[in-house]
């Protein structure tokens, strides 16, 4: 199976300038807990709830001053949609990754594979073997 047969397309972005205010309204109104951003349509990093608390609220930044591009998570890892979906599970896992966006080729983000697209199209042992590796707790960082 392809990723893209799995991916949720229709990704919301948001931009690497929006505050955080504006991103955490974004991902209220999507339900969602994370936001690919997006300069254009490239892929420039992702932001999680997570990153909005731990690096935003708990650092006490001005909300509605500090950008989405200070708090972002680094290094933003992703698959591709035509990539084999067993790939993709193994990108997950080994790097502890509840949401993975998907981009084509040119590198233009064209979806997202969640851990509820795991398990909605995946095996089961497939599925435990991800969620228990994204749910092992991170190794505090300095």
């Amino acid at each position: 199976m392809k990723t893209e047969e799995l991916m949720t397309r229709d990704v919301r972005c948001i931009g690497p300038g929006a505050n955080l205010i504006e991103a955490a309204a974004l991902m209220r109104q999507l339900d969602v807990g994370a936001l690919p951003i997006c300069d254009d349509d490239r892929l420039s990093g992702m932001i999680t709830d997570r990153d909005l608390v731990v690096r935003g609220v708990a650092e006490k930044r001005d909300p509605l001053t500090t950008t989405v591009g200070e708090v972002m998570s680094d290094g933003v890892i992703y698959g591709f949609a035509d990539q084999d979906a067993d790939e993709v599970a193994r990108i997950m896992h080994d790097h502890k990754i509840r949401r993975l966006p998907i981009v084509n080729r040119e590198k233009r983000l064209v979806g997202i594979v969640a851990l509820a697209d795991v398990a909605g199209h995946m095996d089961r042992r497939t599925t435990g073997t991800i969620t228990k590796a994204v749910s092992e707790p991170h190794e505090p960082s300095s």
